[in-house]
């Protein structure tokens, strides 16, 4: 696609988000704001503790109290299917996953601080809260497993009583590359280890979820309004496998969703929860999570630890990497979590080098903690963060450059086929790096420790490559893998006879900009300017079937729908073109949105010919069907590879430990760039979140389950003064060649490639002042800095 844009509006142009005139304004439509004559509301009574047996609940008191509907248990679910899993892993053994049940209300057994143990719903959300103190119950408080590899011990207290032990699966990829990989690991001249913790996390989007349902009673049709990123999906989940409600009669509306990161893709058991309650008590009912009750269910992220050898030949070049990593499942299968740590994360543990052999090894673990699944990255930063930090600490144990080590390993030629079964179609390495050291201003580095160092401070230095893989696909492959959902996109292009345009797709934006970026593309190919279309998303009832937004997807997979059905729809305009023109079809070019007889001055314009579209006074019939819209649907052939290198300098305070950012430089290359301007935003989030997860955010948990981070008490977000001003570069693009338009995906790279370049200037910090510290996990709180200085 050209790089030009169309009026200052196509592809390429850093027009501004039109969707943040009502944000800003505070004209949003979000969830909450969604209130249906004669709601009711409801409050869940959650578990305290973290595993327990339940042996009694007693409503009677609450069901009597002022204002209270109906006061729902496990009992009234025990009809309704289990919440689904969306993935199934098959292990190494070619045993496949233990999957249990995960009921909408707790039956028989709590498995985590925060399980809904009871629903009250009531004409008012006091009164919900209120009834829900009265509810009386009894559980039987039972030992919970915490630990993953104390979880797997013999004797452990199960999560699952149904279950042999609380292994989920242990998986081997490639496991026919094991035998090469031990080899090379004995032969080699050189082997680093590292063992590691990839901190869990909680996503903290800024609109907490919400759910209302509602029934109607003539028809029978069901209506559930969510904060969710893949509304097909969610209709497709819940009334398939859990309310048995046909599709044609279950509408899912998603409106301005306000930040999603991961955490709004899976079904939850809220959403089927208001849903069923909507005709069990015959009136709308609604949910809005508090922020203290997200914590304890919205589901987490990361969690892994992880063991892993780099192995080098006596002149450096990278032989094997083994990994073994312990991935936490919590006490339920989240939608997509078998996935994370298996196809999202073994499958990049190439990253940018071309290592020969490479085995991953997976053991997923359930545990009485809260279920874990993706969160903005969702595998590939674990993976980077692997890969970056025992390659920095191999340079460090071998005495080189980090830099020239990463240099030197670098692929170099494309297409190229990993040892973990993807293959990458583009990329340039050496030329991010490049960029990187330019924009970074590396040479003026020891001039700054210097200046540090006068001021009774450290300085450190630190840089990493990163690669992920975005719009998971082809649907082929990932069925072969597990996925029980198609991963294509839609896209619904319809064309007014004034000629403005209404686009449907199944890609769902929670703050991306799609109203913003999709027309662009629309308008590059049809010459118009971008203001005359406009974006539909989020309902299930206006649009086809799509699988919504997650993995930066979104224009490499929905926007390649939209240009399908938008090409579709040039070549009828062209036939209707050429009806009005009495010239042939063939000989019709579409510029400026003017079309025009080639080699001659008649034309017409893109308005005339879309009135004529629904005017078809004098249609050839047999060849031209009146109206003008079209669908597509589009199922990549591949992953699409953005790439980068990261650089950050910090400043360490010797007396108290605390680390300050004092430089970030991140160079990306995403391939063709839509629009510049939301792409920097979209890196500048990225690196925030992944500077929280290196140094502030760490969701944890006591010997008992119990949350010790549950609120913003003690969980520490970053906020403005923690993070820098970025120098961000999008310049270096390598073209997608499997896509038609050439993108790759840029909404996971700052929290893919931002930890381990922390964590690396922090070590080299330490390692500055002569404080020998090899590695150290993250957060590299204050707390945890100045006692790795003390030895």
């Amino acid at each position: 696609m050209p790089k030009d844009s169309v009026a200052g509006t196509g592809i390429g142009a850093s027009t501004k988000r039109r969707e943040d005139v009502r944000f800003l304004t505070g004209n949003g439509n979000y969830t909450d704001d969604i209130n249906i004559h004669g709601q009711a509301y409801v409050h869940f009574l959650r578990s305290d503790v973290a595993h327990g047996r339940i042996i009694s609940i007693d409503t009677s008191a609450a069901a009597a109290m002022p204002g209270v509907v109906k006061v729902f248990t496990g009992k009234d679910f025990e009809g309704v299917g289990s919440i689904p899993c969306g993935w199934q892993v098959t292990d190494r053994h070619g045993e496949v996953m233990k999957e249990p049940a995960h009921p909408v209300l707790a039956q028989g057994k709590v498995r985590h601080v925060g399980d809904p143990i009871a629903a009250v719903v009531a004409d008012s959300l006091a009164e919900a809260r209120d009834a829900a103190e009265a509810i009386v119950f009894d559980i039987e408080e039972l030992p919970a497993a915490v630990n993953m590899k104390a979880a797997l011990e013999p004797g452990a207290p199960k999560v699952h009583d149904d279950l042999s032990d609380n292994l989920c699966y242990d998986w081997g990829f490639v496991e026919e590359n094991k035998g090469a990989v031990d080899e090379a690991i004995r032969n080699a001249a050189h082997v680093t280890t590292l063992e590691l913790v990839n901190n869990r996390l909680v996503a903290n989007p800024m609109e907490p979820r919400v759910a209302v349902g509602d029934w109607n009673k003539s028809s029978d049709d069901y209506t559930l309004y969510t904060t969710s990123q893949n509304p097909h999906v969610i209709r497709l989940l819940m009334g398939a496998f859990v309310l048995g409600i046909p599709e044609h009669k279950l509408r899912v509306v998603a409106p301005d969703v306000g930040g999603g990161f991961g955490t709004k893709i899976f079904h939850y058991a809220e959403e089927a929860f208001c849903t069923f309650a909507a005709k069990a008590c015959k009136r709308p009912v609604k949910w809005t999570s508090t922020r203290s009750e997200a914590f304890m269910s919205d589901a987490h992220g990361r969690d892994h630890v992880t063991k892993i050898e780099l192995a080098l030949d006596k002149d450096n070049n990278f032989t094997a990497i083994r990994t073994e990593t312990y991935a936490n499942m919590g006490a339920y299968l989240s939608t997509f979590a078998p996935s994370v740590p298996t196809w999202l994360h073994g499958t990049l543990m190439a990253g940018n080098y071309k290592t020969p052999n490479i085995y991953v090894n997976v053991k997923a673990v359930f545990t009485n903690t809260v279920p874990v699944d993706a969160y903005r990255g969702a595998g590939r930063p674990e993976a980077t963060y692997q890969l970056e930090r025992v390659i920095d600490m191999a340079a460090r144990e071998l005495g080189v450059d980090p830099i020239a080590l990463r240099r030197q390993n670098f692929i170099t030629e494309f297409p190229y086929a990993t040892p973990v079964a993807v293959e990458y179609d583009t990329g340039d390495y050496p030329a991010t790096m490049d960029k990187l050291e330019e924009i970074a201003d590396l040479a003026g580095f020891a001039a700054r420790r210097a200046e540090s160092v006068a001021k009774g401070k450290l300085r450190g230095l630190g840089v990493n490559c990163y690669i992920e893989a975005c719009g998971i696909a082809p649907s082929n492959l990932v069925g072969q893998l597990g996925a029980r959902a198609g991963l294509y996109e839609s896209a619904t292009v319809r064309v007014n006879a004034t000629g403005s345009i209404s686009v449907m797709t199944g890609s769902h934006s929670h703050g991306q900009g799609h109203e913003t970026a999709f027309p662009q593309v629309v308008a590059e190919m049809l010459g118009i300017d971008a203001s005359m279309i406009d974006i539909v998303h989020g309902d299930t009832g206006r649009g086809p079937m799509g699988m919504g937004t997650y993995g930066s997807r979104s224009l490499a997979v929905g926007g390649s729908a939209m240009v399908r059905a938008t090409e579709k729809i040039i070549n009828k305009a062209k036939k209707i073109a050429a009806h009005l023109m009495e010239a042939s079809d063939s000989d019709i070019e579409l510029k400026d949105g003017k079309f025009t007889v080639a080699g001659t001055d008649k034309s017409v314009a893109w308005g005339d010919v879309t009135l004529a579209a629904y005017v078809p006074h004098n249609y050839p019939l047999e060849d031209i069907e009146p109206g003008l819209e079209e669908t597509a649907f589009y199922d990549p052939s591949n992953f699409t590879y953005p790439s980068g290198a990261y650089c950050c300098e910090v400043e360490l305070d010797p007396e108290t430990g605390k680390v300050t950012i004092e430089r970030f430089s991140a160079a990306d290359d995403f391939g063709n760039i839509v629009n510049p301007m939301i792409v920097s935003g979209q890196v500048h989030g990225g690196i925030a979140q992944g500077v929280g997860q290196a140094l502030l955010e760490n969701c944890a948990y006591d010997e008992n389950g119990q949350l010790l981070s549950a609120s913003y008490m003690d969980y520490a977000m970053p906020r403005a003064t923690d993070v820098p001003f970025y120098t961000v570069d999008h310049s270096c693009q390598t073209p997608c060649t499997h896509n038609p338009l050439g993108v790759k995906g840029c909404g996971e790279a700052g929290a893919i490639g931002s930890p381990p370049a922390v964590i690396n200037a922090v070590i080299d910090a330490l390692n500055s002042g002569g404080h020998k510290v090899a590695h150290m996990d993250m957060p590299a709180s204050p707390s945890r800095v100045w006692a790795a200085m003390q030895g």
